[in-house]
């Protein structure tokens, strides 16, 4: 590709990026440090209560995840069993569930919620990213090293812990560093649990904006929220480095087998965790058909009100199909940048010369930074900001599909960049040689063999849109709810026919997500891209 034709690519991913991310983030930070704000809430006790609390549970819900996510990740790794399919579908299924679906799903178990069931909650919701990450690196270790370890007299448990969880600790510490970061700007789980007794800096940014118009006082805890995060993106970014060191050093793919003696100990364990993580799925279903009378489908049927003394300004319904429609522009929005971008990242890694090469590295950190920015700190940006662009999209009814598709596209570069990296190039130049010019070789190598990877990535993305809660619920128009604002405003408000109708959509809006997931799962093969 000619660097005319690099630099008109580039316009794509990099504009968005700047338009509808740098800008509204720059304006944030700009915001904040406009008088005495930022040190005002610096010297405010509360603000570094909100801080350690949100980092402490963040914390506890990391060990937990990397607790619950190791069994699985050996059984998924190194297990030959019936089932283990499955298994590696099931476990992919919390981590694209909406945070309001999980949030009344934990709520149905401990209704009065607290520190416990918001922790227990992020952590069902990131086990997926230690079980598939590890898992990733240990089905490629060579088992040679261990074996000469267990030849030499160790045990099982020594012979893990001295070869074995060394080679595993940098993906590990890249998988336990992106769960704390989501579980540090976890937003609908802390709603929905904390309430106003436990607050994060994330829903503190929402209540002081959406209830006490405090925007100055939002912008200076948003400063002190993306200080942090930039932190942990920072540690992310060298663990990752070293993760993909050890992967450059794998020398072959260990072959599943039957599990033999204490390993059976650690497929219980596995077994066990899926049992925990299908619990509060299987409670959302049940508390979805359970009312004081028995049995029933009246939250189902009530749908199609507006619930209690017209809580919502439209039915349920119609609250669903505006998620839909708007998940389908987010998505569509972002495979256009998201794929854009990995092709120009892939165009200048092939490119010769340490600048080219440079480049792409930048431009796929530059990428990843929507995830390390909360969708709150995104949400009130737009609303500070695209006022000044030509027709106001703060009235537009893309505004929303536009802060989806920011939180999509990292997932679409990071399923199709790996794809359309790993293409041999040598079949683009034997290609070439025949007289296939450049867009024919695209249609006929390219589009083939990462066509797959696509259509996951938008299924992928489809359902994440589909749930997203953060920005959505600062964006959506209360004439146009999206499902999980919908079900935010139903639980907000007290009566039977609110949580009925609130509990049903949360089991409509999983039970599309687990369908979901298992179309994915399949077409991918079990894995796609770095996921």
């Amino acid at each position: 590709m000619s660097r005319a034709g690099l630099g008109l690519l580039a316009l794509v991913p990099l504009g968005f990026l700047v338009v509808f991310f740098a800008w509204p983030v720059l304006a944030i930070l700009n915001r904040g440090f406009v008088g005495n704000d930022v040190l005002t809430a610096l010297a405010d006790g509360e603000t570094w209560r909100l801080a350690w609390f949100t980092l402490a549970q963040a914390a506890g819900s990391t060990v937990l995840a990397v607790l619950g996510g190791m069994p699985l990740a050996f059984v998924l790794a190194r297990v030959r069993l019936p089932g283990v399919s499955l298994i590696r579908t099931v476990v992919l299924v919390p981590f694209v569930l909406p945070t309001v679906v999980v949030g009344l799903a934990f709520r149905a178990l401990w209704p009065d919620g607290g520190v416990l069931s918001i922790v227990l909650a992020n952590a069902f919701f990131n086990v997926a990213v230690i079980a598939r990450t590890v898992s990733g690196l240990w089905g490629h270790l060579d088992s040679r090293a261990e074996d000469a370890a267990r030849a030499l007299g160790a045990s099982k448990w020594r012979a893990f812990r001295s070869v074995t969880l060394p080679a595993l600790l940098p993906a590990i510490m890249s998988a336990a560093a992106v769960v704390f970061l989501f579980c540090a700007t976890s937003f609908g789980v802390v709603l929905v649990l904390g309430g106003a007794r436990y607050r994060t800096l994330e829903t503190e940014i929402y209540l002081r904006t959406e209830n006490l118009l405090d925007l100055s006082g939002a912008a200076a805890l948003s400063l002190v929220q993306i200080a942090a995060v930039l932190a942990v993106l920072l540690l992310g970014a060298v663990a990752r480095r070293k993760r993909e060191t050890a992967l450059r050093l794998r020398s072959r793919r260990e072959v599943a087998r039957r599990p033999v003696r204490a390993e059976w100990w650690v497929v219980g364990a596995a077994v066990g965790v899926l049992g925990l993580l299908l619990t509060p799925i299987v409670a959302l279903l049940v508390r979805s058909l359970s009312t004081e009378d028995g049995w029933s489908f009246a939250g189902y049927r009530a749908l199609s009100s507006t619930g209690n003394d017209g809580t919502l300004q439209v039915s349920g319904w119609e609250a669903a199909l505006t998620s839909l429609r708007t998940a389908t522009d987010a998505t569509m929005l972002a495979l256009i940048i998201g794929v854009s971008a990995a092709v120009l990242v892939v165009a200048l890694r092939r490119a010769p010369g340490r600048i080219s090469h440079g480049l792409a590295e930048s431009m796929d950190a530059a990428l990843m930074l929507p995830l390390g920015v909360s969708a709150v700190t995104v949400g009130f940006g737009y609303l500070i900001t695209l006022d000044a662009l030509p027709g106001d999209l703060r009235r537009s009814p893309l505004l929303v599909p536009l802060a989806q598709a920011l939180v999509i596209i990292p997932l679409v570069v990071r399923m199709v960049l790996p794809v359309l990296r790993s293409v041999d190039d040598r079949l683009r130049q034997a290609a070439a040689t025949l007289g296939a010019g450049p867009l024919r070789v695209w249609r006929e190598i390219d589009v083939p063999l990462t066509i797959r990877s696509v259509v996951a990535a938008a299924g992928f993305g489809y359902v994440v849109a589909l749930g997203e809660f953060g920005a959505t619920s600062f964006l959506a128009r209360p004439q146009e709810p999206t499902l999980p604002v919908a079900i935010a405003a139903l639980i907000a408000r007290p009566g039977q026919l609110n949580n009925q109708m609130a509990y049903a959509a949360c089991a409509l809006l999983m039970l599309v997500t687990m369908a979901a997931v298992i179309v994915i799962d399949r077409l991918g093969s079990g894995r796609v891209g770095e996921f």
